[in-house]
């Protein structure tokens, strides 16, 4: 399929013009309300969390907040990769809520990109693209891998009776869930020979705390193990590099926090998933989703 395969070799070259400070995001720092708390295991669902509702965010809406301009309100039109990179979000998403899981790999051991994608529990999780996902997950005999979802929910498919797999105008969706929560609004744009709907940023707050979570992963607050980290950082550092929205996050960063930053990514991008899959405290359909789009 044309977008795993056309996947970004590295980070898109850093734009050398400062960035504006995130002082913003130091002042609302003690509160830390918005953010998903650290999960203590696989299947805890966010419904248990005390955070307020309008502002946690999942990773589809973490990577495409990444990837938006903020006072235009929309994602690069050059950018062919994040439409794949939100699947898998809602693939890993889906699996750090307990509702998806690996089949058991055998005695002979499938590799993971051979296992199937599993319902563990087709319990509503109350997002509506999840739900719609995991609806097909689990209506569908014989059941698919991680890597064939990906292709099917994102519509690239040559098969005319899988077609109805395909989630439509994701982007636009996430967008909407972005301004229900106020961290977006909605504007209309005219380019001339149409008009578009878009989405500024009108809570940069949010944006820049989500910023600094990902600066200080592999920076401040790196453990030099994967497996040490929180599951739902990792797979966003993975998910947003693979959706091409990674740099985004370090653009601010001064010259010698950005070359360490990208050799810490690199580490990361550089780990074998089919070993670290086999580790303790991992999750198996993460790495299936990081062998996805780094294979």
């Amino acid at each position: 399929m044309s977008t795993l395969t056309q996947r970004s070799s590295g980070l898109v070259q850093r734009r050398t013009e400062a960035s504006r400070s995130a002082a913003a995001a130091d002042r609302d720092r003690g509160s830390g309300d918005e953010d998903y708390e650290p999960r203590r295991g696989d299947e805890q669902d966010d419904d248990d969390s005390g955070d307020s509702k309008e502002t946690r965010l999942t990773l589809m809406e973490e990577v495409l907040l990444l990837g938006l301009k903020d006072r235009e309100g929309y994602t690069s039109f050059w950018n062919d990769c994040i439409s794949s990179g939100l699947r898998g979000c809602m693939l890993i998403e889906l699996a750090l809520r307990g509702r998806l899981q690996l089949e058991a790999c055998g005695m002979r051991r499938k590799s993971l990109l051979a296992r199937k994608v599993i319902c563990k529990s087709d319990a509503p999780t109350g997002d509506v693209l999840l739900d719609e996902a995991l609806k097909h997950i689990k209506d569908t005999q014989p059941p698919e891998t991680v890597q064939g979802w990906i292709e099917l929910l994102s519509g690239e498919t040559w098969n005319p009776l899988k077609l109805h797999y395909q989630l439509r105008n994701v982007r636009e969706r996430l967008a909407k869930n972005l301004v229900e929560k106020g961290v977006l609004t909605t504007e209309k744009q005219n380019f001339l020979l149409f008009d578009m709907t878009t989405h500024p940023l009108t809570n940069n707050n949010i944006k820049q705390r989500l910023i600094k979570k990902v600066q200080e992963a592999v920076l401040d607050k790196w453990v030099n193990d994967p497996h040490r980290m929180d599951k739902r950082i990792l797979a966003l550092i993975f998910l947003a590099h693979s959706s091409d929205v990674l740099e985004n996050a370090f653009a601010p960063l001064l010259d010698d926090q950005y070359d360490l930053a990208m050799k810490r990514v690199r580490q990361l991008l550089d780990l074998e998933p089919e070993s670290e899959s086999m580790k303790n405290n991992t999750n198996e359909l993460l790495w299936a989703v990081v062998a996805a789009f780094t294979k």
